[in-house]
């Protein structure tokens, strides 16, 4: 038993540390457990609660001290679900591995729905809801064993890149509270990173898994449509501007994440984009990397840039052939995102607030007042745009022929404080949508991308980098995402969330 791959980030700071490597000594295996089991990656926990040699009911526990101790702090916790969890630990303790989560502590996105619970999605609007059942993804996560902690923080609508509203409050980034843990998906990745949780459920439809991941140092898939269902989701995840949004893990490593996404990966006929697409095995050794520097008009700090080099190198020490990718025709990318993401939907929006407008956050409403009152949407337009969009998506699959993984930034920047809009990236300012778009393409064209954390910039802010897949080829992301891994070492954690 090595200390790297038990735990999954670096070495722990002071006494408790001391404790573990003298228990790591001594091969005290219970030592190491009763100390911190809530720090062993997804897939230790699974295994040696399998072996019995850790107790779900132990596991949970420790997780929930977890929580006690640092959600004051971060916020990331909509509801916490103690009582059921520690109930559920308690009737599996001495019971046959039910699947690959058997006893292990999730969290969940508060925009599925969980039976009996309401689905607030960060607003006033939803404090009526309660839902009739799981959502599906909830609901296979359960089957596989999981032991769901509560539900987790996100902006109002899932409209920002910063997790806040009225009714929870703002999430903190547990890597320095002065600076967001990201949108929408922040709780859980908060939640994730803080070793409050192993796993669990986000959703992205403009970088809302990635980005997240991205600024708290952990790591996040998103499939392509299709892949995961969205049932049992909101905002309802259908056409026309639903096919920009996914369901998809997060956890700590890629390895983590392969678990995850497989117990959620499958067929569901109440997803209108299910498809019952088989699991396959990757073939990492026959590939070319494409590597992309930056997106087209999308300039990236220079602590992104040097993530994208190191990560190169780590392909490059894999045996894997990488040369520079310039993607060609994306000219309308943001453009379009844009449209089926933002102007779109918010007629929608704006007739749901008529008359309740003093109740909306600022996150709800942030990104809906960039769009013009007076702007009409024929269906001519929408038809023309969903046109222009599948040849855009054409043109790069094309492109992808040789290069069925490209590596990429996760997003312009890193982490930033709460509330700011601008930064200075090569030369000149970029926005906040701007600064996103090396997610939100990804979106837009249907195609998975899958993010690790690979640096750390020298404020001590995490830094992710993003493959991007083929359709259906999320497989192939997470094999050459777990290598990567393993050729970068241990990723450090949040200062702080050590004991």
């Amino acid at each position: 038993m090595r200390f790297n791959s038990e735990l999954s980030g670096s070495a722990p700071a002071g006494s408790l540390a001391d404790s573990y490597r003298s228990a790591l000594l001594g091969c005290d295996v219970r030592a190491i457990l009763n100390l911190m089991p809530h720090r062993l990656s997804l897939a230790k926990q699974s295994e040696l609660i399998r072996r019995r040699s850790l107790s779900p009911v132990e596991l949970v526990a420790a997780h929930l001290r977890q929580i006690e101790k640092h959600n004051p702090a971060l916020n990331a916790f909509v509801v916490q679900l103690a009582a059921a969890a520690r109930a559920a630990a308690r009737a599996i303790e001495s019971a046959p591995a039910s699947g690959p989560l058997h006893g292990v502590p999730l969290t969940v996105k508060d925009s599925f729905d969980m039976e009996a619970l309401p689905t607030l999605c960060g607003s006033r609007f939803r404090l009526w809801h309660r839902a009739s059942k799981d959502a599906t993804a909830v609901s296979r996560v359960r089957r596989a064993g999981a032991l769901i902690l509560g539900k987790t923080n996100c902006p109002e609508f899932l409209a920002n890149y910063e997790t806040d509203n009225h009714i929870t409050g703002r999430t903190n980034n547990p890597w320095n509270l002065d600076f967001t843990a990201g949108g929408s998906s922040g709780g859980e990745s908060a939640a994730i990173a803080a070793f409050c949780s192993a796993g669990g459920i986000g959703s992205d439809g403009g970088g809302s898994i990635r980005v997240p991941a991205h600024f708290c140092g952990i790591a996040g898939l998103k499939p392509t449509p299709g892949r995961v269902s969205a049932a049992g989701h909101f905002p309802e995840i259908s056409h026309p501007g639903g096919l920009l949004g996914v369901a998809g893990p997060m956890a700590r490593t890629a390895a983590d994440l392969r678990i995850l996404f497989e117990v959620l990966a499958g067929y569901d006929c109440e997803d209108p984009f299910s498809a019952p697409v088989a699991a396959r095995k990757p073939r990492v050794g026959r590939i070319r990397v494409g590597l992309v520097e930056q997106w087209p008009d999308a300039p990236v700090t220079p602590a992104v840039a040097e993530a994208v080099r190191k990560a190169a190198r780590a392909i490059e020490a894999l045996g894997l052939p990488i040369e520079p990718f310039i993607p060609k025709g994306l000219e309308r990318a943001p453009h379009l995102w844009w449209f089926f993401f933002a102007e779109l939907p918010a007629q929608f929006t704006r007739e749901l607030l008529t008359g309740r407008e003093h109740e909306a956050h600022w996150t709800g409403t942030e990104l809906l007042n960039r769009v013009p009152h007076d702007m009409h949407i024929s269906g001519r337009t929408v038809v023309e745009n969903l046109g222009a969009r599948d040849r855009m998506r054409c043109t790069l699959l094309q492109q992808m022929k040789e290069f069925p993984v490209l590596l990429a930034p996760a997003c312009c920047i890193p982490a930033f404080r709460h509330r700011t809009r601008r930064w200075p990236v090569e030369g000149r300012d970029v926005e906040l949508v701007e600064a996103m778009r090396p997610a939100t393409l990804l979106n837009l064209l249907g195609v998975p991308g899958l993010v690790i954390p690979f640096d750390v910039t020298a404020d001590g802010l995490p830094v992710g980098i993003q493959l991007v897949g083929r359709p259906w080829e999320e497989e192939l992301l997470l094999e050459l995402g777990i290598r990567m891994e393993e050729v970068r070492g241990p990723f450090p954690s949040p200062p702080g969330y050590s004991d």
